[in-house]
């Protein structure tokens, strides 16, 4: 089957979380088979900063921000089976969102994939003539990357015919343990952008335990916090492209995951860096959220904290030796329950069945 999938970007992880989550879960949809295409606009800089050439299994398409090229590539969902439109692609959403099922075959599946569905969803309930709130019903499925049971509920209250997770996962190919690089030495490392819904977090989590051990060594990875004060003992990387995560997760002692506000308040929403950690074999620390227990186990596989006296408590107790069978096991439990391979057979399954009933349903249109 051919799937068109139309997102951010697959070639840059620049200011898009989503690139891991997207290169993993379409590879493996490859390997099973599937014909992907994918459509990412050139915006944000991302296609000077390509972390990854365009790859054997996929073919990418990138197109000028401009409405031609929108046009055209749009004209292109006729072409595949299943139409997929993701959250967050950075340029014309509203109309990619309208135009998209119009564009596809009758009898293909469309696709709304959310790869950030609690923001998405804090819009729509703020805005009362949202467009997903009038036109939720032209897709036949909504799949999100986490979430749980709360994002399943509102999404259905605002239409939607099916909602399923597809949760973040592992890339064995992409993160794995590799040698400790000095360039990455510290006793707590945490990546992520400086988005508006995560700084109070951040300060809370990471930069108030870095001022409360001034002997301990951090690590503040990503882009946009080169204006932020920070402590003198907090050491600041910018962008980190994938090809340094691995060196970046398994050579500090331990590396912090802290959610954003919206994803914390859902639960059930682990980041890729919470995978690409454990599959690097670090020693991971997250803050608290619901449902974590379902993807790694508390104090066994994964350090949980509750607020920044938490996470300077653990740090200032945890030693090389506890770090390293923490981050054993957590890299034996991924490789085991949660690598992209298994969420391909997931989407897999899902894709079969509501293909053929949409077959099913055409034919008996036809008939009609």
């Amino acid at each position: 089957m051919k799937i068109a999938f139309y997102g951010s970007s697959l070639l840059s992880s620049y200011w898009n979380g989503a690139a891991t989550y997207y290169r993993g879960l379409l590879r493996s949809l490859s390997a099973l088979g599937y014909e992907v295409t994918f459509y990412e606009p050139d915006v944000y800089d991302r296609q000077k900063n390509r972390d990854i050439d365009p790859p054997d299994w996929a073919r990418v398409i990138v197109y000028p921000p401009t409405e031609e090229a929108l046009s055209k590539v749009i004209a292109e969902a006729a072409l595949a089976d299943i139409v997929v439109k993701a959250s967050g692609v950075g340029f014309a959403d509203e109309e990619l969102f309208l135009r998209l099922p119009q564009a596809a075959r009758v009898e293909a599946l469309k696709v709304f994939w959310d790869v950030d569905a609690p923001a998405t969803l804090g819009e729509v309930q703020s805005s009362d003539d949202h467009p997903m709130r009038r036109h939720l019903d032209l897709y036949d499925l909504v799949l999100t990357y986490g979430g749980g049971d709360p994002v399943v509920e509102a999404y259905r209250e605002i239409g939607a015919r099916e909602c399923i997770p597809i949760y973040n996962a592992l890339d064995p190919e992409t993160h794995h343990p590799v040698e400790p690089d000095p360039r990455f030495a510290a006793d707590l490392a945490f990546l992520g952008n400086r988005l508006p819904d995560r700084e109070a977090r951040v300060g809370a989590f990471f930069l108030e335990p870095a001022l409360n051990l001034p002997e301990a060594r951090f690590l503040l990875g990503g882009s946009g916090w080169q204006d932020k004060p920070l402590p003198p003992n907090v050491r600041l990387l910018g962008h980190v492209p994938t090809r340094d995560h691995n060196a970046l997760n398994v050579t500090p002692k331990a590396v912090l995951n802290i959610s954003r506000d919206s994803m914390a308040r859902n639960g059930f929403s682990p980041a890729t860096r919470v995978f690409e950690a454990a599959g690097a074999g670090a020693c991971l620390i997250t803050d608290a959220w619901e449902g974590i227990e379902q993807f790694l186990k508390p104090d066994e596989e994964v350090l949980v904290a509750r607020d920044g006296r938490d996470v300077a408590e653990i740090l200032s107790r945890l030693t090389i030796d506890s770090a390293r069978s923490i981050g054993r096991r957590a890299l034996a439990r991924v490789l085991k329950d949660h690598t992209y391979e298994q969420r391909a057979r997931q989407a897999d399954l899902i894709f079969r069945a509501w293909r053929m009933h949409g077959l099913q349903k055409s034919r008996k249109g036809a008939v009609a």
